[in-house]
């Protein structure tokens, strides 16, 4: 069965054009689109995996399970997954968990107990081992976040080399001073506050523990975060913010303070903002359809008993807000 990778080796382009035609992103140019349907033709890529499904005693739905389908970067996901099942001739039942780890086992058990053709799952559980009993049973992919204590494929994006990445764009911007924030130390934010201490280290800059908050969920918090940062005795000049949620609150509270603000994470319109943002695009629609295609690769090829973890490359965006001001 043809995949989204031999598409694009096929049409000379890149996995995430091919996501983009996809999604029909309008920013694709038309000869690309068309090299890209021209693969598509040529390789046969829609399979007949209904048959298979029903043989099987599976349900033509693909689950998928995430913490907040309002945050953009999960909504990307899911957008992306339901465009592949679509094409497979399957329809995608969408769960959010919120972020109470305790629902987890119960709403994800629950849904494989639906005899789902395949799971997709953005977990927020620390380890997985609850999946145990459908190794084997149901293919289960892992978006996001690798699994701990249980072997599936996984496809996440490259925390590390991004935050290393945009800590070490703000240093050349000629920030120093460089404040972390987050929401809360989950995997993926763990990894990017490695990448900054690392970006800060190669550059021989001394971390300091006061410029790390970690509790920033909304405006007020970004707001009491801000402040406290500002009174600081040597406060930072520049706020690199773990994940696009955290820098959509951010924002409004950095804006006119003359502090600089890099996002993990692309958001609505923050290219349209002044300052436009700079930011480290995760391209979550990527992630989604190799999310999916791993089901249905799983679904044609069943006796194939490897697992992958897939690290997808993400890029630097620099719009305008890198920027030391006059007075820093």
């Amino acid at each position: 069965m043809a995949t989204m990778r031999d598409v694009a080796e096929l049409a000379g382009v890149s996995l995430k054009t091919v996501s983009r035609v996809f999604n029909d992103d309008p920013h694709v140019l038309p000869e690309t689109r068309a090299r890209v349907e021209a693969a598509l033709r040529e390789l046969d890529y829609i399979p007949n995996t209904l048959a298979t499904t029903f043989r099987a005693g599976r349900a033509p739905i693909v689950g998928l399970v995430v913490p907040d389908l309002v945050d953009p970067y999960f909504a990307s996901i899911a957008k992306a997954v339901g465009t592949v099942a679509a094409a497979h001739g399957m329809s995608v039942s969408v769960t959010s968990i919120g972020t109470d780890a305790h629902r987890e086992p119960e709403i994800v058990t629950a849904a494989l107990g639906q005899s789902l053709s395949g799971l997709i799952l953005a977990p927020v559980t620390t380890e997985q081992s609850y999946l145990r009993p459908w190794s084997g049973r149901t293919p289960i992919v892992f978006v996001d976040r690798s699994p701990a204590k249980f072997t599936a494929d996984s496809f996440t994006q490259d925390d590390h080399g991004g935050a290393f990445a945009a800590t070490a764009h703000l240093i050349g911007h000629g920030h120093r001073r460089i404040a972390f924030a987050g929401d809360a130390l989950t995997k993926p934010t763990v990894r990017r506050l490695e990448g900054y201490h690392a970006a800060l280290e190669q550059h021989g800059i001394d971390g300091d523990g006061d410029l790390v908050v970690l509790d920033v969920w909304d405006r007020p918090s970004a707001a009491e975060a801000v402040t406290g940062l500002r009174t600081l005795a040597d406060p930072p000049t520049a706020v690199f913010s773990s994940n696009d949620r955290a820098s959509m609150a951010l924002f409004p509270a950095v804006r006119g303070t003359g502090l600089a603000l890099l996002s993990f994470g692309d958001f609505p319109m923050a290219d349209l903002l002044e300052p436009a943002v700079t930011v480290v695009d995760q391209d979550p629609g990527t992630l989604g359809a190799l999310a999916a295609e791993r089901i249905f690769d799983r679904l044609a090829h069943p006796a194939r008993r490897f697992r992958r973890r897939t690290v997808v490359p993400v890029s630097l965006v620099e719009r305008e807000s890198c920027r030391r001001t006059a007075d820093d």
